[in-house]
């Protein structure tokens, strides 16, 4: 039997789709593309994480009630002072309590739901790698004594 001739290497076939992958959903992603928000894009932005003071489970952005428009006007008018998110957000949850916000704060264990997963792919995907590396090797050996001529 003839041997291939020109044959890449598998982290090569392997990793040249992966690099164009990461590339094309960076590139799709708009990263690049970091263009600064208007005042009014941060501002629909901030609404849409608050909720309406009056309503249940609607944002101030979706309500038409009257607390969910003096809500509104409100981060209008810090966004036009300049304040940042944060900011705007602390000044409605003293003034509102944290049920204002839709999303919950961050108490530190999202970290943990996105990591363990990640590390045990990590490793199942080093596993198997590895796993198939040792069947190669010992398949080529094999292929290697049998093209010898030599009894298994």
């Amino acid at each position: 039997m003839s041997e291939r001739v020109g044959r890449r290497p598998l982290w090569v076939r392997a990793g040249l789709p992966l690099a164009v992958l990461a590339v094309a959903l960076l590139v799709g992603s708009g990263v690049l593309s970091a263009k600064p928000q208007t005042q009014a894009q941060r501002a629909a932005s901030i609404e849409a994480v608050v909720r309406c003071p009056s309503c249940i489970d609607v944002s101030v952005a979706q309500s038409d009630q009257t607390t969910a428009l003096a809500v509104r006007h409100q981060i209008e008018r810090e966004v036009a002072q300049g304040r940042s998110t944060a900011q705007i957000e602390r000044s409605l949850v003293s003034q509102y309590g944290q049920t204002i916000m839709l999303e919950p704060p961050d108490s530190g264990g999202v970290a943990v739901i996105w990591i363990v997963p990640i590390a045990g792919g990590g490793v199942a995907l080093a596993v198997v790698g590895v796993l198939f590396w040792r069947r190669s090797r010992a398949f080529a050996a094999t292929r290697a004594i049998q093209l010898s001529g030599e009894p298994t």
